[in-house]
């Protein structure tokens, strides 16, 4: 299917790795030419290489951290006509109410939900004063699915849920779309991490991470590319009356039962 995204500019936040390199991929292959946003520069110019190397599309990359708003303002400056904006940077440590600390809790916040607060601020007045554009905010399944064991990240991803409905309602009156995307269990280094965690405080030892994906719809955890895919999709006018909602993908996950 052609999506008819060729010519158009997207920027991703977390862009390097993961989710966010796989929106990016999934873009470019569409002909949409890509801003890669990460806080690592050797990470973003080996993403901007393999997408050079594979698509005939303008890849841009700027190490920047989003959690300082003043790294929002200076995208916003040099980028100011983007069609399309893909939030996805953000990292929240798993722990319960105890285990993460107020320095944490703030930190992980200051980058997942004030950042996607801070660049859909900026970018959808620009989109607005043009009377186009799509924001598709990657959130998270624990914003649905509450885990205390995973508290900062349900807490910030259902917060973020609320705001991307609140602002995509509103956003037909201007022209624009936002939409979220709730990834479940997807393969990155990030839910390695928060399944070693997990085995650690469940089965005593961190290497047993794996048996505790055995639960998971068909066996396995997704891939970014199956998000990616859906990013590009929603970004484009074949998904035009799609806003103000959240799609899930989790492979059912959240309607039979525990997870893990």
């Amino acid at each position: 299917m052609d999506l008819h995204l060729r010519g158009k500019t997207a920027l991703i936040t977390g862009a390097s790795k993961g989710i966010g390199y796989a929106s990016a991929e999934a873009l470019a292959e569409e002909g949409v030419n890509v801003i890669l946003v990460s806080r690592t520069q050797s990470d973003l110019d080996a993403a901007r290489e393999k997408i050079a190397a594979r698509h005939n599309v303008r890849a841009e990359v700027h190490a920047f951290d989003i959690s300082d708003s003043r790294n929002v303002d200076r995208l916003a400056e040099q980028h100011p006509d983007i069609d399309i904006l893909v939030n996805n940077a953000g990292a929240i440590p798993g722990g319960n109410l105890q285990e993460i600390t107020e320095d944490r809790w703030r930190a992980a916040w200051d980058l997942k939900v004030y950042g996607y607060i801070n660049m859909c601020r900026r970018f959808y007045a620009l989109m607005q004063q043009r009377g186009r554009g799509v924001i598709v905010n990657v959130l998270g399944m624990a914003g649905e699915r509450m885990d205390a064991t995973y508290i900062a990240g349900s807490t910030g991803n259902a917060g973020l849920m609320a705001f991307t409905k609140a602002l995509g309602g509103a956003a037909s009156a201007d022209k624009l779309r936002v939409v979220g995307i709730n990834p479940g269990a997807i393969a990155t280094d990030r839910l390695v991490t928060i399944m070693k965690k997990r085995a650690l405080d469940r089965l005593g030892d961190e290497n047993r991470w794996e048996e505790l994906m055995k639960p998971l719809p068909y066996g396995r955890a997704g891939t970014p590319e199956e998000i990616g895919w859906m990013v590009a999709f929603l970004a484009s006018d074949r998904s035009a009356y799609t806003g103000g909602t959240i799609i899930t993908i989790d492979g059912g996950a959240a309607n039979r039962g525990p997870m893990f």
